[in-house]
């Protein structure tokens, strides 16, 4: 067995701390993190301070805990942007941005929030600002919206279950408003957020699916609210759907495009 070289031992026990964190324990503790990987809690306790310094982990809101931090998510970032996902959507994001005018973007489901993984900006002069590697609620954002029209039930039932907070009066925050809503984003195979994030700022998105797995990616176009009324947004949201169905084909999904996999009842 080969044994890695004496230099690298600090290295390669930091990485074996920051595997700890996954979706199911997103929150961990010095205890747990000594537990889970053999360590000693006085070593344990020196890596994350270093870690924390680096931005790679973070202090939670929960006393004694870390979570994942900012740097830890640029570098996602990073390497998602060289992932099969972002090569096959960024040609459509050229092709959207040249069709539209306006800013394209491509955005992932990251720790509940959409992370804009790649973008095109619009040629128009007032357009949207860039924005790469940002994350975004849900519930106020175009293609948050289009992925939740996907979850079944319980799932996105679990998605609201909290209040969700209010960016402008515009923002849908009420179940009944989201029955209605997920409704038309179902027969439309998109979704529109007019003014729901911020006023004065509009978009609509479409998701992107992969074989086998449930939909975490999805294309939009967005711009000033001013130049995109509701009925333009109709126009350009059947150009993002076709442009997603497109990146779904190249990363092998095969069959309908189906929007909405929920229970009917919601």
């Amino acid at each position: 067995m080969n044994k890695s070289p004496t230099g690298a031992q600090s290295v390669l026990r930091a990485i074996r701390l920051l595997k700890a964190f996954t979706l199911d324990k997103r929150e961990r503790d010095i205890r747990g993190l000594a537990e889970e990987t053999g360590l000693r809690r006085g070593t344990v306790h020196r890596l994350v301070a270093a870690l924390v310094s680096e931005g790679l982990l973070t202090k939670a809101a929960d006393k004694g805990k870390y979570r994942l931090g900012p740097t830890a998510a640029v570098l996602g970032v990073r390497a998602l942007r060289s992932s099969a996902l972002r090569e096959s959507a960024h040609p459509e994001l050229v092709k959207l941005a040249r069709q539209t005018g306006e800013t394209a973007t491509l955005e992932v489901l990251t720790e509940g929030k959409m992370l804009i993984l790649d973008e095109v900006l619009g040629d128009r002069l007032v357009s949207a600002s860039p924005s790469l590697g940002t994350a975004w609620e849900l519930h106020a954002t175009s293609t948050g919206k289009a992925l939740l029209a996907t979850f079944s039930k319980s799932r996105f039932e679990a998605s609201i279950a909290e209040a969700l907070p209010r960016f402008t009066d515009k923002t849908l925050t009420g179940r009944d408003e989201w029955v209605c809503e997920l409704e038309t984003i179902t027969e439309r195979g998109f979704a529109i957020a007019w003014e729901e994030l911020e006023a004065g700022y509009a978009a609509v998105g479409a998701v992107v699916r992969t074989p086998m797995e449930d939909a975490r990616a999805a294309l939009s176009v967005g711009g000033p609210s001013d130049r995109l009324d509701r009925d333009t947004l109709v126009e350009i949201g059947a150009l993002v759907k076709a442009s997603a169905e497109a990146v779904s084909a190249r990363l092998g999904f095969e069959g309908d495009h189906p929007v909405a996999t929920r229970d009917p009842s919601l």
